[in-house]
């Protein structure tokens, strides 16, 4: 009975994915679940009602220390993942007076989460995880700095830069923490040209020497099998090497320069990430933080927004695999609950795959999955017509070029 329930839950799955597919454009369903996920989020905390309506759940022993933290985190992983699309800016379209309305609640979202005077005032000092979320929300401005930080009144830009600064407190671990300093930095010498070097310089020397070779890098000096290079590695590190670039401040490695060789280095990533989505449009079960879904594809879609996909991927076969997996993941009975926030789970809700630090607010690292809508409708990414994916091609009996691994 168990077994029959699972196939008529995963028969139901494919069908919903199916007509939702049939029904609209690839962007149109992209965007589509870009509002259903990001509005509960930006509505009530512009609002003011982020706390009072945002439940917390969680399978930490001590769920009310995640309750400091997850608003936070909540604004900071949403902003991080639609703030391309956001920069588009508003346009005469249905989706450029969603985009009009989302600006102006992100910005209203903002102001508030840094007013001490706000019920929504959120925290990014106490604790160690303010860091991690303060880092993100600095890259989301990074991101759309005319349409958000652009947007931010005086007052604001004053108190968030205040808050930012005050992340400084908060020592990262040796891992991918570094480079959430690290971008905290970068975000206060882009907006403010005064920023602390050190903590910058200390994170790329590390991730220089963590570099395991064919595009991945060590999370601190081990190297974990989970799609952590993609939640926050490679689309930090690029973020962060860009601003210093922009800014006239280079690192080098061995004579070559490591904005250009960390360019190649994600290119093979994004290579790798797209040949991870089978022809059915799921991808390996593996490593932490799954319930953060489709999110597990930041750096396939950052790289596409910045069209350093490698020669032989046609950007229109990136879309075709991330929409399948995205109607699979977002159609699953039980990934919203009643009020539309995000539950805990991987395809539907499984608070099982909750890790101690996942809280509801965490989930919405599933944004970054909307990277790519940072690129216009005209570009080939949208335009292309659709074509099959690296596995679906290798499965259905396709001649392809053999794979090999980048050495340099």
């Amino acid at each position: 009975m168990k077994n029959a329930k699972i196939i008529i839950a995963t028969l139901l799955v494919l069908a919903l994915s199916a007509c939702v597919r049939k029904a609209r454009t690839d962007r149109e369903i992209w965007v589509g679940f870009l509002d259903k996920i990001a509005r509960p989020v930006l509505e009530n905390l512009a609002d003011e009602t982020l706390r009072f309506n945002m439940p917390v759940e969680s399978s930490a022993q001590n769920p009310s220390k995640l309750a400091e933290v997850t608003h936070l985190e909540a604004l900071g992983r949403v902003v991080v993942g639609i703030a391309p699309w956001m920069e588009l800016g508003p346009d005469e379209t249905a989706e450029g007076r969603l985009r009009a309305e989302y600006i102006g609640l992100a910005c209203k979202a903002i102001a508030n989460a840094v007013d001490p005077a706000s019920p929504d005032y959120l925290n990014f000092k106490i604790g160690t995880q303010p860091l991690v979320d303060a880092a993100f929300l600095a890259q989301g401005l990074l991101r759309a700095p005319t349409q958000l930080w652009g947007n931010l009144d005086s007052l604001t830009k004053e108190r968030l830069v205040e808050e930012l600064k005050s992340t400084r407190a908060i020592k990262p671990w040796l891992n991918n923490w570094l480079l959430f300093s690290a971008m905290v930095e970068v975000a206060l010498l882009e907006f403010t040209g005064e920023w602390n070097r050190e903590p910058v310089d200390y994170a790329i020397e590390k991730h220089i020497e963590w570099y395991k070779g064919d595009g991945l890098y060590g999370d601190g000096p081990a190297f974990h099998f989970d799609y952590y290079n993609s939640f926050v590695i490679q689309p930090m590190l690029m973020t962060i090497l860009e601003v210093l670039k922009k800014h006239g401040i280079a690192y080098e490695l061995e004579g070559k320069d490591m904005f250009d060789l960390q360019r190649k280095r994600y290119s093979r990533y994004a290579a790798i990430q797209e040949r991870l989505i089978s022809p059915e449009g799921t991808y390996p079960v593996v490593g932490r933080s799954l319930c953060y879904r489709f999110g597990a594809f930041h750096a396939l879609e950052d790289a596409s927004l910045r069209h350093m996909l490698p020669r032989d991927i046609d950007p229109a076969q990136v879309r075709n695999a991330l929409t399948t997996v995205i109607s699979r993941q977002m159609t699953a009975p039980g990934t919203f609950d009643d009020e539309g926030w995000l539950t805990l789970g991987f395809c539907g809700h499984q608070p099982g795959f909750g890790e101690r630090y996942i809280s509801t607010g965490s989930l919405y690292l599933v944004c970054a999955g909307f990277v790519a809508l940072g690129l216009p409708e005209d570009d080939p990414f949208w335009c292309n017509p659709a074509a099959p994916w690296t596995s679906k091609k290798g499965w259905n009996g396709v001649d392809l070029e053999a794979d090999h691994a980048l050495k340099h």
